[in-house]
């Protein structure tokens, strides 16, 4: 493979790249029965004989296999796993493959000898802030948050607007810009979501905490849970450099950002809550994580725990000899 002098972001190569033109290249699509919009048939990563486990939305540029394999995800996922290498490696090879480049033509999509997908983007700064968030609200301390770890989060229970009786959570991206608002409902629901998250915001592209946590010491591991009060009680217990995913998955977008705060060959530490999704999860991400940087997964001590429950005790026993 041809190396190239700098990396293009994912989210570029799958503006630039479809589903089509990587199925094309493995000499895959005349093997699909296509109907409209998608593609079927059998699974061409495991050698599936069931003309209906792998499915391919083209116009939402994703594969999934409900056969063995049990995973899908989007073109970089496809190549990485067809081709047996991290999604590092698989974004290299789609970039030697396609030509795309970083710079972008007048009208501002990135450059490629494929067909242009329409331009995807992040989340854009708010414009505004909530002002006046009670810090004091007894939810908060419920969940075993001080009053310093409150006002460095900036949480507080909201009384205007649609939030009114929610406690909002401010997200910043990588660069400390405030892009969302995420809810949770003071207390249990069993109708309705317990966390609401604005309409559009893509969670998949930001990781809750990073803005503070690539301040800390370098040297460091950087530690990865699911929820923002796990995320918020191990920055209280002292480890500090600590991130939320937002949910049990770490997507591609996640890694790319972690793998650029740590660097290459840089510590992480994936800590999911222990339950079914949070095991799945972190197998996921170790896989995602583990051709370029040294990963560990650690395990909590009872089913059904989440980082947030632990002791700093038990915590620092959890992490002995992983920094």
């Amino acid at each position: 493979m041809k190396a190239k002098e700098k990396f293009v972001g994912f989210d570029v190569l799958k503006q630039s790249v479809s589903i089509l033109q990587i199925l094309d290249r493995y000499g895959l699509t005349d093997r699909l029965h296509r109907s409209g919009d998608s593609l079927s048939g059998a699974c061409p990563l495991h050698s599936g004989h069931n003309k209906t486990q792998f499915r391919v939305s083209i116009s939402k540029n994703i594969w999934i296999c409900f056969g063995n394999c049990h995973v899908g995800g989007s073109i970089i996922d496809f190549v990485s796993r067809k081709e047996g290498v991290g999604i590092r490696d698989a974004g290299l090879l789609i970039q030697d493959w396609f030509n795309v480049q970083s710079s972008q033509n007048g009208n501002g999509h990135p450059k490629s000898n494929g067909h242009p997908r329409p331009e995807r983007f992040g989340n854009a700064p708010l414009r505004f802030e909530l002002k006046n968030l009670d810090g004091a609200h007894p939810y908060l301390a419920q969940r075993g948050l001080s009053q310093d770890t409150i006002a460095t989060f900036g949480v507080g229970c909201c009384r205007i607007g649609t939030l009114n009786g929610w406690i909002a959570i401010p997200i910043h991206n990588i660069a400390g810009q405030l892009v969302a608002y995420a809810a949770r409902w003071p207390g249990e629901r069993i109708d309705q979501p317990k966390y609401r998250l604005p309409k559009g915001f893509k969670k998949s592209l930001e990781l809750f905490n990073l803005h503070r946590a690539k301040a800390e010491d370098a040297a460091l591991p950087i530690i990865v849970v699911e929820g923002f009060f796990g995320c918020m009680k191990l920055w209280q217990l002292g480890y500090q450099r600590v991130v939320s995913t937002m949910g049990s998955m770490l997507s591609e977008a996640q890694a790319e950002l972690i793998v650029q705060t740590v660097g290459p060959g840089g510590k992480v530490i994936v800590m999911f809550d222990e339950d079914e999704a949070g095991c799945k999860g972190r197998h996921e991400a170790k896989e995602r994580l583990k051709q370029q940087v040294a990963v560990h997964v650690v395990s909590l001590p009872v089913e059904g725990m989440q980082p947030e429950q632990l002791s700093a005790d038990n915590l620092s026993k959890l992490l002995e000899g992983l920094s």
